[in-house]
């Protein structure tokens, strides 16, 4: 529990590199999630914004809540008409009945099922929705793949868990249906490496560790048939998104 919560509040010491690196979500997966009628939405566990700017595009009012103020002062500096709120899923720092969805990107996995269940349900409005979303590599392509093995060690649970979804959907209690979609980055192989600097695993690493950690990622990214020599590349990305409709 304690290397838990330790994660899930790393992020702060690599926020800049979160908002310029990190993947952004399709519109579709929005549009599944909620509709396309605009509504006051909850980006909960909101980290710098990725998710917002979606919201806000599909022309949803959005209010921010995130654990890490570093992460919400970028997003502040990128959304500044937004309203940016400290606070978790197991506190929400919102009043009851306030909002017609809450939604998640890359965040689900770092809430406590129970306690943040109730909360959803007390901000939610009659016919409130949760829409929970993952990005996840694509390892169908081979040097993605060669990459998730590499890391694979280091990011063992890490990445979303179905379970997590199955928790929220008994504690809501709420049903739950599934869209796929994708996304892809187009970066340099540095971006790669740095990319790979602010998951969580790699966060919380002693600087030597790091170091040791990103030079194998750096030396597979040039080395690699696929990449090696290039100097941009498509970084794919499924996405799966889960809507919660409340019982």
């Amino acid at each position: 529990m304690e290397g838990w919560q330790q994660r899930r509040t790393s992020f702060g010491a690599v926020a800049a590199d979160y908002a310029l690196l990190r993947p952004g979500y399709p519109a579709d997966a929005v549009t599944f999630l909620l509709g396309t009628r605009p509504r006051r939405v909850l980006d909960l566990g909101a980290g710098t914004g990725l998710l917002t700017d979606v919201l806000l595009a599909a022309g949803h009012e959005v209010v921010a809540v995130d654990l890490s103020e570093p992460m919400l002062e970028q997003l502040r500096a990128r959304l500044p008409h937004v309203r940016a709120v400290r606070g978790g899923a197991e506190a929400v720092p919102l009043p009851d009945a306030d909002v017609d969805a809450v939604v998640a990107g890359q965040a689900a996995h770092w809430f406590d099922p129970a306690p943040a269940a109730a909360e959803l349900r007390r901000v939610l409005r009659r016919g409130g929705v949760v829409g929970f979303v993952w990005n996840t590599r694509d390892e169908r392509v081979p040097w993605v793949r060669a990459l998730g093995e590499l890391l694979a060690e280091e990011a063992r649970d890490h990445e979303a868990d179905q379970g997590v979804v199955d928790r929220f959907a008994a504690e809501l209690p709420a049903t739950v249906e599934v869209f796929d979609s994708g996304t892809v980055q187009h970066v340099t192989p540095e971006q790669v490496v740095r990319g790979i600097g602010t998951r969580s695993y790699v966060a919380t690493m002693d600087d030597a560790d790091r170091d040791r950690f990103l030079g194998a990622v750096r030396e597979l990214v040039a080395t690699h048939p696929d990449t090696r020599g290039r100097d941009r590349l498509e970084l794919p990305y499924t996405t799966r998104a889960h809507r919660l409709t409340l019982r």
